[in-house]
């Protein structure tokens, strides 16, 4: 077989890809016709980890899961924006971890707004001026993000789906290592990646900064000067990469969520985010456990945030294992809420990874 016979298989096979691509838009769009005149939601994150789940089972390779993910991630952006592009806001600037966990999520075909604050976030979608917010939630060594918490308190929002970023650390610049005079971030970052500093830019300069991508902006028109960001701030920035994966620790990773307006249907493999207030008398906390227990739900993260409203008041966020249309998880809630002050259950999404 010679080389130009293969290449003329690949053109081959590229025709029919195409082709199918296509066909299979094509009756998507149909499906979204359908979805929008019944007043459901285009974006369906049950149906988007079914597919998922689908390829990664029926794949054979030689292309590995990752990569065929991200090869469907695109197809689907792609299909989604043909009857009307979606609209994402998150958390900014551009280049941000929030942004990265945007576009793991939702793809590059669909349309995004950076904004300032999470309040803001939470607004827009409130509004409608965008379809969906992605926000961060938790950090697994920093810990939670307590903004994102607060907000949920008041807003009419859901989660709809969660993503799971691993965060890596890079030091950027236009210059070569040894002529760095001053290192930018934030300073949760140079505490993640303080081992590293210290071995290899001990006497360098360390400027603290609001957020990786404003130290990716300021090492670009600097000279001399370099970053700690991610590999988006080195292509939106124009920056080269001179040492990839500098954090100290290797399981460095973020959750953030996607809050919407529309409830999400069961996969058989689903989390519910609930949160509630208690009565202020002894083992009052003991108690709202109960229920769960009782009917063997696991819960994976319990967090404690003062009301505001009055001292030593406290809201609880619960995440638990199952859908709250499930027999046994609604079961349990009922339970719960009949012991507590006040319940919102926050939405139920696939775990998805």
């Amino acid at each position: 077989m010679t080389l130009k016979n293969l290449r003329q298989q690949v053109d081959k096979l590229d025709r029919k890809i195409i082709k199918l691509l296509n066909t299979r838009a094509k009756i998507t769009l149909n499906i979204a016709r359908l979805k929008i005149k019944s007043g459901k939601s285009v974006y369906s994150p049950d149906r988007e980890r079914e597919v998922l789940k689908r390829i990664s089972t029926i794949n054979k390779g030689p292309l590995p899961g990752e990569a065929l993910e991200a090869v469907y991630r695109e197809i689907m952006s792609s299909n989604l924006s043909l009857e009307r592009p979606l609209k994402i806001a998150y958390l900014g600037p551009e280049a941000s971890f929030t942004h990265l966990a945007a576009l793991k999520r939702f793809g590059s075909q669909v349309e995004y707004l950076s904004l300032d604050s999470i309040a803001d976030v939470f607004l827009e979608v409130e509004r409608e001026a965008v379809d969906y917010g992605v926000v961060p939630i938790e950090n697994s060594i920093e810990g939670a993000v307590s903004h994102t918490l607060d907000m949920f308190v008041d807003a009419d929002l859901k989660i709809c789906s969660q993503i799971i970023l691993d965060v890596t650390h890079n030091l950027l610049a236009n210059c070569s290592i040894d002529k760095i005079r001053r290192v930018y971030s934030n300073p949760q970052v140079f505490g993640q990646c303080r081992i590293w500093l210290q071995e290899n830019l001990g006497s360098v300069e360390e400027i603290e900064v609001s957020s990786t991508t404003r130290a990716a902006q300021i090492a670009a028109k600097e000279k001399y000067s370099a970053c700690i960001a991610s590999d988006l701030a080195a292509r939106v920035y124009k920056l080269k990469v001179l040492a990839s994966d500098i954090e100290d620790s290797p399981h460095n990773i973020t959750r953030f969520l996607v809050i919407g307006k529309t409830d999400v249907s069961r996969t058989g493999y689903d989390k519910t985010s609930i949160m509630f207030s208690i009565k202020d008398r002894v083992g009052a906390l003991h108690d709202m456990l109960v229920p769960f227990k009782k009917y063997k739900i696991n819960l994976t993260k319990i967090e404690s945030r003062p009301s505001k409203k009055k001292a030593w008041d406290y809201y609880f966020f619960v995440d638990l294992e199952g859908h709250k249309d499930e027999s046994r998880v609604k079961k349990a809630l009922e339970e719960l809420e009949d012991k507590c002050k006040f319940l919102k259950i926050l939405g139920s999404y696939p775990i998805g990874e």
